[in-house]
């Protein structure tokens, strides 16, 4: 499917929330790195482009730049943060840091000039001119918007004129009609700005002219489309887990290429209590043709006396594709891997451009071993999880799959800090299933992101019996999120969470002491590890 819109990503984390933001109202768009060739670009015959933020200073000599025939090029452009101060950059205005105008005082301290600061997190900004992307706001309105910026632009390109200002920017917005060349300070993707979605909308619609054309249906036709493109012929092999990410996968490969597909799954020995029987009984509902491999003894044996988080992913991953491996040369003439890779775990893992930050690798994406002999399928690698949701309930696949809630490629591992073994995983089974059971009965499952417990590293004194105990600590993890990029905790009530206690102390042997995570994210992230 041609894009007829791209994002052209300068590294910010938020980029993917704009594709998100984008196809939510049903236009399709792909993203290209900032730095891409006006050929690479023009390819698709876009008849839009938005500019993301990023992290770097467009003052910097090694700030990644655009192509000045991009920036030419008559397309409709919409440029946020990073973006908005490249193109005044590029056009002929000023792009200065904080405290540029500041002056000494007797105390030492600086004082700034009026708009002379830096914003980060919530701002307010007012409707200078009601024009372009905010046509469709009154002049003097004011927006709750989302700011994270030091840089701004202090002077405008020729022809251009500000929208919209606000305490830190005199130039919060800008525009010029003529070329279609917008630009706004805030970041409209972020849910932090309640009315961003709006002014995505009218650029999308009412600047650019473009067309709804994205919808679960058309992602489907067009996915299945392209794997039979890439693999007319040949067989292919799917890890299958039982999560939502993997299962939707399966189906779409299994609707392109029927009975060549080929499903795998394998028991690691990391997985919850019960669910290698619970997930071979759910996957002969969808008619896949699925091997089961016992490999925990050898997932075991690997990573016996390991504690280090990275260590554990890469072993974890490099061991995941060995089996599969091994399996497939049982099967005849396979080509192509598949893997229910998210946006997520991408974003976390590998920056788009090099600018954003790499948090830690992922099951999905960072264990590949650089000798894999199989090609790689991975139709959901841009999407979000509800996203993914919505592609399943298209496929016909049951509700009761499709509400699962995420777990970790790696399992159990990135659960049990510190060494695991097979007593301690026996430990940190008990009491996760003691926390779904309760999620569950208070009727929080679908309202709970995630939900789980952490076995933690660390033993404290107790007392049992008269007697004293020194045992490990279990923390509960439970949060809420729309697609896992941010994260907030949640309170149970206090009946739910004494449940939860007393029963992880009375049934789970070993366990003295549990504790309630309460941290968002950012800055942590949702799992431990």
């Amino acid at each position: 499917m041609k894009s007829q819109l791209i994002i052209l990503d300068f590294g910010s984390q938020y980029t993917q929330l704009i594709a998100r933001a984008v196809r939510e109202l049903g236009v399709y768009c792909q993203i290209l790195p900032g730095t891409a060739s006006y050929q690479r670009v023009m390819a698709s015959q876009p008849r839009a482009l938005i500019l993301s933020g990023g992290p770097a200073s467009v003052r910097s000599a090694a700030a990644p730049r655009v192509a000045p025939e991009i920036v030419h090029s008559g397309l409709p452009i919409f440029a946020i943060c990073y973006g908005m101060q490249l193109m005044a950059q590029e056009l002929g205005g000023e792009v200065a840091g904080w405290g540029r105008d500041a002056s000494r005082t007797g105390s030492g301290e600086t004082a700034h000039t009026d708009g002379d600061i830096r914003e980060f997190g919530p701002a307010e900004v007012e409707v200078l001119e009601p024009a372009g992307p905010f046509g469709c706001f009154r002049r003097g309105e004011k927006l709750k918007v989302w700011m994270s910026h030091g840089d701004k632009v202090v002077e405008l390109p020729p022809g251009f004129s500000s929208t919209a200002c606000s305490a830190g920017s005199p130039i919060a917005a800008f525009a010029n009609l003529q070329a279609k060349i917008f630009g706004v300070q805030f970041h409209p993707e972020v849910h932090h700005t309640p009315r961003g979605k709006e002014i995505l909308a009218s650029f999308l619609f009412q600047t650019a002219d473009l067309e709804k054309d994205w919808d679960p249906a058309s992602f489907i036709h067009e996915t299945v489309d392209g794997i039979k493109a890439k693999v007319p012929s040949g067989n292919v092999v799917c890890g299958l887990s039982g999560g939502v990410d993997s299962t939707v996968a399966a189906v779409l490969v299994h609707r392109a290429i029927g009975d060549r597909l080929h499903c795998i799954f394998v028991d690691n020995g990391l997985l919850r209590l019960n669910e290698a029987e619970e997930v071979m009984d759910n996957f002969h509902m969808f008619g896949l043709n699925v091997h089961k491999v016992d490999a925990a003894d050898r997932f075991l044996r690997e990573l016996e006396g390991v504690t280090d988080p990275e260590t554990k992913r890469k072993i974890i991953g490099r061991v995941f594709i060995e089996v599969f491996e091994d399996e497939a040369k049982r099967i005849s003439d396979v080509q192509y891997l598949v893997q229910g890779t998210l946006y997520p775990d991408v974003i976390e893992s590998v920056s788009v451009v090099g600018g954003s930050a790499t948090i830690k690798s992922h099951h999905n994406v960072g264990g590949l071993i650089e000798d894999m002999k199989l090609g790689l399928i991975e139709p959901l690698r841009e999407l979000f999880k509800d996203e993914v949701r919505l592609i399943g309930r298209e496929l016909g696949i049951a509700p009761k799959f499709i509400e699962r809630q995420p777990f970790p490629g790696p399992g159990l591992a990135v659960r049990c800090l510190g060494e695991i073994t097979a007593e301690r995983l026996r430990v940190l089974r008990i009491a996760d299933r003691i926390v779904m059971d309760e999620v569950r009965a208070a009727g929080l499952e679908t309202v709970l992101w995630q939900a789980f417990a952490v076995l933690l590293p660390v033993r404290s004194v107790g007392v049992m019996g008269d007697g004293r105990t020194f045992d490990e600590c279990v923390a509960i993890r439970a949060v809420t999120s729309r697609d896992g990029m941010t994260a907030d905790w949640y309170l149970f009530d206090e009946t739910v969470l004494r449940r939860i206690s007393t029963r992880i102390v009375n049934e789970t042997a070993g366990v003295n002491r549990v504790v309630l995570d309460i941290s968002t994210k950012p800055p942590s992230t949702i799992e431990w590890e």
